[in-house]
């Protein structure tokens, strides 16, 4: 039996039985990446890279250890009758796209019109995170934010944008630098209120003046 074809039963049995592979596992398959690469894994630089690997995976990817939907279960409702936009700008983003699992920089706005309630700001933070330390692509996490949000609060109305940078279309490929993506996702009244709609976005750097 080759060698792939061994790691390919070995994860077969672990679906089967509800397993995870060990970190040893996991520190073998980089030493394997390294090795194939064309590098010495025993060489002195390389000697302890697959231990470090693994446990920077551990934070890139600790979004899959945390159920979004908690972080907003606390919420307030003494807001003096405050029911206007909440928006937080400007949010640092970094995750990884699951096609290439290399970086996605960018940064993410959200919006919410309250119904009776509100949630603490970094539990919005938060909520971004835990999507973003997960293999991605754009779209289906600007869904996942907003989707979250309505789900949760049951706001009027959800606002998410985010704008990223993707490494995989910088760096290899079509290797084109300086080029971000936009992804937008909006709910309850922010679809059906132009209104609205425009305040949110001319709050945001960068859309003042769009027409929607």
């Amino acid at each position: 039996m080759t060698y792939a074809a061994t790691v390919a039963a070995m994860a077969e049995y672990r679906r089967e039985h509800g397993l995870r592979p060990s970190r040893a596992d996991a520190e073998a398959a980089v030493r394997v990446l390294l090795e194939w690469s064309g590098d010495n894994p025993d060489r002195e630089g390389l000697v302890d890279t697959p231990a470090r690997v693994v446990r920077a995976y551990e934070e890139f990817f600790e979004g899959y250890n945390i159920d979004p939907a908690e972080l907003l279960a606390r919420t307030f409702e003494e807001t003096n009758d405050y029911n206007d936009l909440i928006v937080l700008r400007n949010m640092r983003l970094e995750s990884h796209c699951e096609h290439h699992v290399v970086p996605i920089i960018g940064k993410v706005h959200v919006a919410y019109l309250p119904a009776n309630r509100v949630v603490g700001i970094s539990k919005l933070a938060r909520v971004v995170e835990v999507f973003a330390k997960r293999l991605q692509i754009q779209e289906t996490l600007t869904s996942q934010v907003a989707d979250t949000i309505q789900e949760v609060l049951q706001p009027r109305g959800v606002a998410v944008v985010v704008e990223a940078a993707h490494m995989c279309m910088t760096t290899r490929g079509i290797k084109k630098p300086g080029v971000s993506m936009m992804t937008r996702r909006l709910l309850g009244e922010f679809q059906t209120d132009a209104e609205l709609r425009r305040d949110f976005l001319s709050s945001i750097s960068g859309y003042k003046g769009e027409n929607v």
